[in-house]
Protein backbone atom coordinates (compact mmCIF):
# COMPACT_ATOMS: atom_id res chain seq x y z
CA UNK A 1 0.00 0.00 0.00
CA UNK A 2 2.82 1.71 0.66
CA UNK A 3 4.55 1.21 -2.93
CA UNK A 4 1.11 2.75 -4.08
CA UNK A 5 0.95 6.29 -2.69
CA UNK A 6 4.82 6.58 -3.47
CA UNK A 7 3.88 6.12 -6.66
CA UNK A 8 0.43 8.52 -6.41
CA UNK A 9 2.62 11.06 -5.07
CA UNK A 10 5.18 10.53 -7.91
CA UNK A 11 3.36 11.07 -10.67
CA UNK A 12 1.18 13.80 -9.48
CA UNK A 13 4.34 15.98 -8.31
CA UNK A 14 5.15 14.75 -11.98
CA UNK A 15 2.27 16.49 -13.39
CA UNK A 16 2.34 19.48 -11.37
CA UNK A 17 6.21 20.00 -11.82
CA UNK A 18 5.71 20.67 -15.29
CA UNK A 19 2.87 23.18 -15.85
CA UNK A 20 2.97 26.40 -16.76
CA UNK A 21 4.43 29.02 -14.37
CA UNK A 22 2.52 31.62 -15.16
CA UNK A 23 -0.61 32.53 -17.42
CA UNK A 24 1.45 33.20 -20.58
CA UNK A 25 1.23 29.61 -21.10
CA UNK A 26 -1.88 28.53 -20.62
CA UNK A 27 -2.98 24.87 -22.31
CA UNK A 28 -4.87 25.08 -25.33
CA UNK A 29 -6.94 22.35 -24.19
CA UNK A 30 -8.21 20.70 -20.54
CA UNK A 31 -9.21 17.26 -20.79
CA UNK A 32 -11.69 15.63 -18.08
CA UNK A 33 -11.29 11.90 -17.65
CA UNK A 34 -13.15 10.17 -15.37
CA UNK A 35 -12.82 6.52 -14.09
CA UNK A 36 -14.81 4.48 -11.03
CA UNK A 37 -11.78 3.26 -8.97
CA UNK A 38 -10.35 5.39 -6.04
CA UNK A 39 -7.10 6.39 -6.11
CA UNK A 40 -5.02 3.58 -5.10
CA UNK A 41 -6.38 1.25 -8.33
CA UNK A 42 -3.56 1.18 -10.88
CA UNK A 43 -6.17 2.18 -13.20
CA UNK A 44 -5.75 6.01 -11.91
CA UNK A 45 -2.61 5.70 -11.70
CA UNK A 46 -2.21 4.53 -15.13
CA UNK A 47 -4.64 7.40 -16.01
CA UNK A 48 -1.84 9.98 -13.85
CA UNK A 49 1.05 8.92 -16.18
CA UNK A 50 -1.05 9.22 -19.16
CA UNK A 51 -1.70 13.08 -17.86
CA UNK A 52 2.24 13.26 -16.78
CA UNK A 53 3.01 12.43 -20.40
CA UNK A 54 0.34 14.54 -22.27
CA UNK A 55 1.31 17.77 -20.43
CA UNK A 56 5.13 17.09 -20.80
CA UNK A 57 4.91 16.06 -24.66
CA UNK A 58 2.51 18.64 -25.43
CA UNK A 59 5.02 21.25 -23.60
CA UNK A 60 2.30 22.57 -21.50
CA UNK A 61 -0.57 22.58 -24.41
CA UNK A 62 -2.63 19.95 -23.19
CA UNK A 63 -3.58 19.38 -19.59
CA UNK A 64 -5.41 16.02 -18.24
CA UNK A 65 -7.42 16.45 -15.37
CA UNK A 66 -8.45 12.74 -13.59
CA UNK A 67 -11.25 12.00 -11.60
CA UNK A 68 -11.89 9.12 -9.56
CA UNK A 69 -14.31 7.13 -7.99
CA UNK A 70 -17.33 8.37 -10.83
CA UNK A 71 -16.99 11.69 -9.38
CA UNK A 72 -18.00 12.76 -13.18
CA UNK A 73 -20.80 10.47 -12.64
CA UNK A 74 -21.78 6.63 -13.15
CA UNK A 75 -20.09 5.20 -16.06
CA UNK A 76 -23.09 5.73 -18.12
CA UNK A 77 -23.51 9.12 -17.24
CA UNK A 78 -19.09 9.57 -18.33
CA UNK A 79 -20.68 8.13 -21.83
CA UNK A 80 -23.12 10.67 -22.11
CA UNK A 81 -20.64 12.98 -20.78
CA UNK A 82 -18.31 12.43 -23.64
CA UNK A 83 -20.88 12.26 -26.36
CA UNK A 84 -22.52 15.92 -24.90
CA UNK A 85 -18.63 17.49 -24.86
CA UNK A 86 -19.12 17.90 -20.67
CA UNK A 87 -16.03 15.64 -20.51
CA UNK A 88 -13.12 13.75 -22.78
CA UNK A 89 -12.22 10.70 -21.35
CA UNK A 90 -13.14 7.54 -19.65
CA UNK A 91 -12.53 4.29 -18.94
CA UNK A 92 -15.36 1.77 -20.22
CA UNK A 93 -16.06 -1.87 -21.26
CA UNK A 94 -19.08 -3.83 -21.23
CA UNK A 95 -21.17 -1.04 -20.77
CA UNK A 96 -20.61 0.18 -24.29
CA UNK A 97 -23.12 -2.57 -25.17
CA UNK A 98 -25.49 -0.16 -24.16
CA UNK A 99 -24.89 2.19 -26.83
CA UNK A 100 -26.27 -0.08 -29.88
CA UNK A 101 -22.22 -1.73 -29.84
CA UNK A 102 -23.03 -5.15 -30.04
CA UNK A 103 -19.41 -6.07 -30.67
CA UNK A 104 -18.24 -4.22 -27.85
CA UNK A 105 -19.47 -6.71 -25.34
CA UNK A 106 -16.55 -9.44 -26.09
CA UNK A 107 -14.32 -7.37 -24.21
CA UNK A 108 -16.45 -8.96 -21.56
CA UNK A 109 -17.94 -11.85 -22.96
CA UNK A 110 -18.09 -15.12 -20.22
CA UNK A 111 -15.25 -17.30 -21.03
CA UNK A 112 -14.77 -16.24 -24.39
CA UNK A 113 -11.26 -15.58 -23.50
CA UNK A 114 -8.90 -18.34 -22.40
CA UNK A 115 -5.76 -16.68 -20.31
CA UNK A 116 -3.76 -13.42 -20.80
CA UNK A 117 -1.68 -14.49 -24.05
CA UNK A 118 -4.99 -15.14 -25.69
CA UNK A 119 -6.51 -11.57 -24.89
CA UNK A 120 -3.26 -9.94 -25.93
CA UNK A 121 -3.78 -11.57 -29.47
CA UNK A 122 -7.33 -10.57 -29.55
CA UNK A 123 -7.09 -7.23 -27.75
CA UNK A 124 -4.47 -6.47 -29.60
CA UNK A 125 -4.58 -8.23 -32.87
CA UNK A 126 -6.99 -7.68 -36.06
CA UNK A 127 -10.24 -8.57 -33.67
CA UNK A 128 -9.44 -5.99 -31.04
CA UNK A 129 -8.97 -3.32 -34.19
CA UNK A 130 -12.24 -4.24 -36.22
CA UNK A 131 -13.97 -3.73 -32.40
CA UNK A 132 -12.32 -0.55 -32.29
CA UNK A 133 -13.75 0.58 -35.65
CA UNK A 134 -16.85 -0.68 -34.55
CA UNK A 135 -16.94 1.83 -31.66
CA UNK A 136 -15.54 4.96 -33.46
CA UNK A 137 -18.13 4.32 -36.94
CA UNK A 138 -21.56 3.72 -33.95
CA UNK A 139 -20.85 5.54 -31.07
CA UNK A 140 -19.06 8.42 -31.81
CA UNK A 141 -16.48 7.41 -29.06
CA UNK A 142 -12.54 6.62 -30.18
CA UNK A 143 -10.73 3.91 -28.26
CA UNK A 144 -6.94 5.01 -27.73
CA UNK A 145 -5.58 2.40 -25.40
CA UNK A 146 -6.60 -1.13 -23.49
CA UNK A 147 -6.28 -2.75 -19.95
CA UNK A 148 -6.18 -6.10 -19.61
CA UNK A 149 -8.29 -6.89 -16.84
CA UNK A 150 -8.13 -9.41 -13.76
CA UNK A 151 -10.05 -12.24 -14.17
CA UNK A 152 -13.86 -11.85 -12.35
CA UNK A 153 -14.36 -13.54 -9.40
CA UNK A 154 -17.88 -13.68 -7.45
CA UNK A 155 -18.18 -12.58 -3.87
CA UNK A 156 -20.34 -14.09 -1.37
CA UNK A 157 -20.82 -14.72 1.99
CA UNK A 158 -22.01 -18.63 1.51
CA UNK A 159 -19.43 -20.91 -0.65
CA UNK A 160 -20.16 -21.13 -4.07
CA UNK A 161 -18.76 -24.15 -5.63
CA UNK A 162 -21.29 -25.44 -8.29
CA UNK A 163 -24.13 -23.30 -9.80
CA UNK A 164 -26.40 -25.02 -7.92
CA UNK A 165 -25.43 -23.21 -4.77
CA UNK A 166 -26.49 -19.78 -6.28
CA UNK A 167 -30.29 -20.79 -6.26
CA UNK A 168 -31.97 -17.96 -4.07
CA UNK A 169 -28.82 -15.32 -4.17
CA UNK A 170 -29.41 -12.41 -5.41
CA UNK A 171 -25.98 -11.15 -7.68
CA UNK A 172 -25.49 -7.57 -8.09
CA UNK A 173 -24.16 -6.96 -11.81
CA UNK A 174 -22.90 -4.01 -13.73
CA UNK A 175 -26.14 -2.57 -16.16
CA UNK A 176 -25.55 -4.88 -18.91
CA UNK A 177 -27.80 -7.44 -20.47
CA UNK A 178 -25.63 -9.99 -21.26
CA UNK A 179 -24.31 -10.22 -17.22
CA UNK A 180 -28.02 -10.19 -16.56
CA UNK A 181 -28.47 -12.98 -18.56
CA UNK A 182 -25.47 -15.24 -17.95
CA UNK A 183 -26.36 -15.01 -14.27
CA UNK A 184 -29.60 -16.06 -14.45
CA UNK A 185 -29.22 -18.74 -16.49
CA UNK A 186 -26.31 -20.04 -14.23
CA UNK A 187 -29.16 -19.86 -11.76
CA UNK A 188 -28.86 -16.56 -9.61
CA UNK A 189 -30.91 -13.73 -9.22
CA UNK A 190 -28.85 -10.43 -11.02
CA UNK A 191 -29.78 -6.95 -10.37
CA UNK A 192 -27.89 -4.41 -11.86
CA UNK A 193 -26.35 -1.76 -9.74
CA UNK A 194 -24.17 0.72 -9.86
CA UNK A 195 -20.60 0.06 -8.51
CA UNK A 196 -20.62 3.14 -6.40
CA UNK A 197 -23.72 1.56 -4.12
CA UNK A 198 -22.82 -1.76 -3.80
CA UNK A 199 -20.99 -1.67 -0.72
CA UNK A 200 -24.21 -0.60 0.87
CA UNK A 201 -25.79 -2.59 -0.74
CA UNK A 202 -23.97 -5.54 0.36
CA UNK A 203 -23.69 -4.30 3.90
CA UNK A 204 -27.40 -3.92 4.33
CA UNK A 205 -27.89 -7.61 2.76
CA UNK A 206 -29.70 -5.89 -0.22
CA UNK A 207 -27.48 -8.08 -2.33
CA UNK A 208 -25.92 -11.50 -1.09
CA UNK A 209 -23.01 -11.01 -3.53
CA UNK A 210 -21.22 -9.77 -6.72
CA UNK A 211 -18.64 -10.51 -9.10
CA UNK A 212 -15.28 -8.23 -9.78
CA UNK A 213 -11.56 -8.36 -10.52
CA UNK A 214 -10.23 -8.71 -7.29
CA UNK A 215 -8.59 -5.12 -7.22
CA UNK A 216 -11.70 -3.54 -7.38
CA UNK A 217 -13.17 -5.90 -4.88
CA UNK A 218 -9.98 -5.00 -2.71
CA UNK A 219 -10.33 -1.42 -2.99
CA UNK A 220 -13.51 -1.05 -2.42
CA UNK A 221 -13.16 -2.75 0.51
CA UNK A 222 -15.68 -5.39 0.02
CA UNK A 223 -13.37 -7.53 2.23
CA UNK A 224 -15.15 -5.99 4.79
CA UNK A 225 -18.48 -7.23 4.00
CA UNK A 226 -17.80 -10.34 2.14
CA UNK A 227 -16.52 -13.74 3.63
CA UNK A 228 -15.75 -15.87 0.22
CA UNK A 229 -14.15 -15.30 -3.28
CA UNK A 230 -15.20 -18.03 -5.65
CA UNK A 231 -12.76 -18.55 -8.37
CA UNK A 232 -15.37 -18.57 -10.92
CA UNK A 233 -13.03 -16.31 -13.16
CA UNK A 234 -15.94 -16.15 -15.50
CA UNK A 235 -14.90 -12.91 -17.50
CA UNK A 236 -11.45 -12.46 -18.66
CA UNK A 237 -10.96 -9.37 -20.83
CA UNK A 238 -10.21 -5.73 -20.96
CA UNK A 239 -11.47 -2.26 -20.42
CA UNK A 240 -10.91 0.73 -23.31
CA UNK A 241 -9.96 3.75 -22.98
CA UNK A 242 -12.08 6.12 -25.02
CA UNK A 243 -12.40 9.54 -26.14
CA UNK A 244 -14.73 11.93 -27.75
CA UNK A 245 -14.40 10.99 -31.86
CA UNK A 246 -14.92 14.68 -32.26
CA UNK A 247 -12.80 16.03 -30.02
CA UNK A 248 -9.88 14.40 -30.83
CA UNK A 249 -10.22 14.45 -34.36
CA UNK A 250 -10.97 18.65 -33.51
CA UNK A 251 -7.09 18.91 -32.12
CA UNK A 252 -4.32 19.76 -34.54
CA UNK A 253 -2.46 16.78 -36.01
CA UNK A 254 0.55 17.07 -33.59
CA UNK A 255 -1.46 17.01 -30.49
CA UNK A 256 -3.44 13.67 -32.01
CA UNK A 257 0.44 12.14 -32.17
CA UNK A 258 0.92 13.01 -28.51
CA UNK A 259 -2.30 11.79 -27.47
CA UNK A 260 -2.09 8.20 -28.67
CA UNK A 261 1.86 7.71 -27.86
CA UNK A 262 0.76 8.90 -24.46
CA UNK A 263 -1.72 6.36 -24.62
CA UNK A 264 0.58 3.61 -25.45
CA UNK A 265 2.86 4.63 -22.86
CA UNK A 266 0.02 4.30 -20.44
CA UNK A 267 -1.33 1.20 -21.70
CA UNK A 268 2.33 -0.69 -21.48
CA UNK A 269 2.94 1.04 -17.63
CA UNK A 270 -0.77 -0.52 -16.38
CA UNK A 271 0.16 -3.69 -17.84
CA UNK A 272 2.99 -3.69 -15.45
CA UNK A 273 1.46 -2.56 -12.85
CA UNK A 274 -1.37 -5.22 -13.60
CA UNK A 275 1.03 -8.26 -13.64
CA UNK A 276 2.38 -7.20 -10.03
CA UNK A 277 -0.78 -6.29 -8.70
CA UNK A 278 -2.83 -9.74 -9.26
CA UNK A 279 -0.77 -11.38 -6.44
CA UNK A 280 -0.71 -8.74 -4.64
CA UNK A 281 -4.29 -8.36 -4.41
CA UNK A 282 -4.80 -11.76 -3.78
CA UNK A 283 -2.60 -12.05 -0.45
CA UNK A 284 -4.23 -9.16 0.49
CA UNK A 285 -7.75 -10.39 0.44
CA UNK A 286 -6.42 -13.67 2.20
CA UNK A 287 -4.44 -11.55 5.15
CA UNK A 288 -7.82 -9.85 5.39
CA UNK A 289 -9.63 -13.32 5.92
CA UNK A 290 -11.63 -13.79 2.52
CA UNK A 291 -11.20 -17.42 1.72
CA UNK A 292 -10.92 -18.65 -1.88
CA UNK A 293 -13.16 -21.40 -3.42
CA UNK A 294 -12.22 -23.38 -6.21
CA UNK A 295 -15.24 -23.76 -8.27
CA UNK A 296 -16.87 -26.86 -11.06
CA UNK A 297 -15.35 -24.67 -13.80
CA UNK A 298 -16.87 -27.01 -16.14
CA UNK A 299 -20.22 -27.14 -14.84
CA UNK A 300 -20.04 -23.00 -15.12
CA UNK A 301 -18.96 -22.62 -18.50
CA UNK A 302 -21.40 -25.34 -20.25
CA UNK A 303 -23.92 -23.03 -18.23
CA UNK A 304 -22.80 -20.03 -18.97
CA UNK A 305 -21.81 -20.95 -22.43
CA UNK A 306 -25.64 -21.57 -23.18
CA UNK A 307 -26.66 -18.68 -21.72
CA UNK A 308 -24.26 -16.46 -23.81
CA UNK A 309 -25.72 -18.18 -27.16
CA UNK A 310 -29.15 -17.82 -26.46
CA UNK A 311 -28.45 -14.25 -25.74
CA UNK A 312 -26.32 -12.92 -28.79
CA UNK A 313 -27.51 -11.96 -32.24
CA UNK A 314 -26.18 -14.12 -34.94
CA UNK A 315 -23.83 -11.11 -34.95
CA UNK A 316 -22.14 -11.72 -31.92
CA UNK A 317 -22.63 -15.80 -32.16
CA UNK A 318 -19.79 -15.57 -35.39
CA UNK A 319 -17.70 -13.37 -33.48
CA UNK A 320 -17.78 -15.31 -30.27
CA UNK A 321 -16.50 -18.45 -32.33
CA UNK A 322 -14.37 -16.00 -33.69
CA UNK A 323 -12.42 -15.42 -30.66
CA UNK A 324 -12.42 -18.50 -29.54
CA UNK A 325 -10.73 -20.15 -32.23
CA UNK A 326 -7.76 -17.39 -31.95
CA UNK A 327 -4.65 -19.72 -31.11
Amino acid sequence: MIRIFVLCALLISGIFSCQPKDNTNKPEYTLRFGHLANEQNIWHLAALKFAAEVFQRSEGRILVKVYPNEQLGKEMDMITGILGGSMDLMLTAESLENWSLPLAIMCATPYAIRDSDHLQKVAGGPIGKEIEEHIISISGLKPIAWFERGARNLTTNVPVRHPDDLKNLTIRVPNVSLFVATWSGLGAKPTPMSFSEVFTALQQSTIHGQENPLALIRNAGLYEVQKYVNLTEHVKGWAYIVMGNKKFESMPPDLQTIILESAAIMQEYEHGLYLKQEELDAQFLKDKGMEFIEVDKKAFTELAGKAVMEHFTEEQQRMYRRVQEVE
